[in-house]
């Protein structure tokens, strides 16, 4: 099978390039080459440091679990609770074929039939796909809305709680299929349209949760905002009396308009399938080279990890970092997401501070790369100290949430231990 896609860029849909798919039983290639009018264009940018700007088809080698595509195209595939709704939707057709005494028609999916199954009007970034037919992928249909407003929020929730129990019926799969999202793990979560009419991602608690994960990060969130953090908007709403995480999209301007968008994995060029630690001071390095306002991105991204150590934020990889294109192939710092606190698990990082100081979540550690990032003493205290101010606050904001005392035990162990002295004895 060969197939061509048409890549174009934003609401204007500016023609960026092609990308070339073919498929030979198992083994799945793709290849980008960019289009004549955008590499004379005097606001033209490589989509990713991976894709330089030059003529030709450029081949991407797929790595043993990473993605056939590009990176930057890899960061608007559906996340891994997308792809589970898109796999047992396809399932689910076959198999009402195959009753009806009919041999299904549709073939096995493969990795363009994920990529194009985002939704054009909710796919993260500025992307977009234009296929064969001349249509943006999973573009508008009649009748139905692509992202649904705030108000069916009972009815998502519904569906998604079917699928994973694994009681869902294909019109609840019909109903979820294409709303998905790319920023996140396996956990049920979709594209909504809130009362304001701006694109969020709505996170529902899960039937296998033990404690109130969703009631979790929007506090997490509201500390992080409390400590100075640039972090998306976030806030909690009931659905048929469960918390749902509501996080507005930071991929979008107030007027609805797409940002480009890239995680910092592709920022580094690393691939989803690569094994070996990656460190903050890495991405301190591509940000120097690829920044718009380096300085400040570097301050930022140090806040970040300090408020990621005090409230045990330890599920900090790659892909739960990113950055919007500013000008000129130059990139900024995204709002932060997907910040969670995790009482049950070990206070190491998923991301590194540096190569010398390992995995540990640790002020030690944290104070040993200022002289990387350049923060003078001085000012690392003053980033510390209103870091450790804002989570000492986290019992008043949680119940501020309306979390219970029960709830708020659940998650002391992620926000009372004694890296919070050592920042308090740091500040001194």
């Amino acid at each position: 099978m060969k197939r061509t896609i048409q890549v174009y860029l934003g609401d204007d849909a500016r023609r960026v390039g092609t990308l070339h798919f073919d498929a030979v039983g198992a083994r799945q290639h793709s290849a980008f080459a960019y289009e004549d009018s955008w590499l004379k264009a005097a606001d033209r940018f490589a989509l990713e440091p991976g894709l330089p700007q030059v003529t030709g088809p450029q081949y991407h080698r797929k790595a043993r679990d990473g993605s056939v595509f590009h990176a930057a195209f890899a960061d608007t595939e559906p996340d891994g609770w997308a792809k589970r709704v898109i796999l047992r939707d396809h399932a689910k057709r076959r198999q009402e074929t195959r009753r009806a005494g009919l041999e299904p028609e549709t073939p096995l999916l493969n990795a363009l039939d994920f990529l194009l199954a985002v939704d054009d009007s909710s796919r993260v970034g500025a992307l977009r796909f234009m296929d064969e037919q001349g249509a943006f992928c999973r573009a508008f249909e009649a009748g139905r809305r692509t992202a649904p407003p705030l108000v069916e929020l009972g009815r998502l929730l519904a569906a998604t709680r079917a699928v994973e129990t694994e009681n869902e019926t294909a019109a609840d799969l019909a109903y979820l299929r294409g709303r998905g999202t790319s920023l996140g793990g396996m956990r049920p979560k979709c594209t909504v349209v809130d009362d304001d009419g701006r694109l969020s991602i709505g996170k529902f608690p899960s039937v296998t949760d033990e404690r109130p994960v969703t009631k979790g990060e929007v506090l997490a969130m509201t500390l992080a905002k409390a400590a100075g953090i640039r972090a998306a908007e976030t806030r909690l709403v009931e659905s048929d009396g469960l918390p749902v995480a509501l996080i507005r999209r930071f991929d979008r301007t107030e007027d609805g308009r797409r940002l480009m968008y890239v995680s910092a994995a592709t920022l580094l060029g690393v691939d989803s399938d690569d094994s070996r630690d990656h460190f903050y001071t890495e991405i301190v390095d591509a940000i120097r080279v690829h920044g718009a306002d380096a300085r400040a991105d570097i301050e930022e991204l140090w806040r970040r990890m300090a408020f990621s150590i005090l409230m045990t934020n330890v599920d900090d990889h790659l892909r739960n970092h990113g950055f919007l294109h500013a000008n000129h192939g130059q990139w900024s710092l995204a709002p932060a997401f997907d910040i969670n606190p995790f009482p049950e698990r070990m206070r190491e990082l998923k991301t590194w501070i540096s190569e010398e100081t390992g995995p540990e979540a640790t002020v030690e550690a944290l104070l040993s790369v200022i002289a990387y990032f350049r923060i003078p003493l001085v000012r690392a205290k003053e980033i510390l100290g209103e870091t450790e101010r804002a989570i000492s606050g986290w019992r008043d904001r949680g119940q501020a949430l309306g979390m219970t005392h029960r709830e708020l035990e659940q998650f002391a162990d992620a926000f009372e231990h004694p890296q919070r002295q050592a920042a308090r004895q740091a500040m001194r």
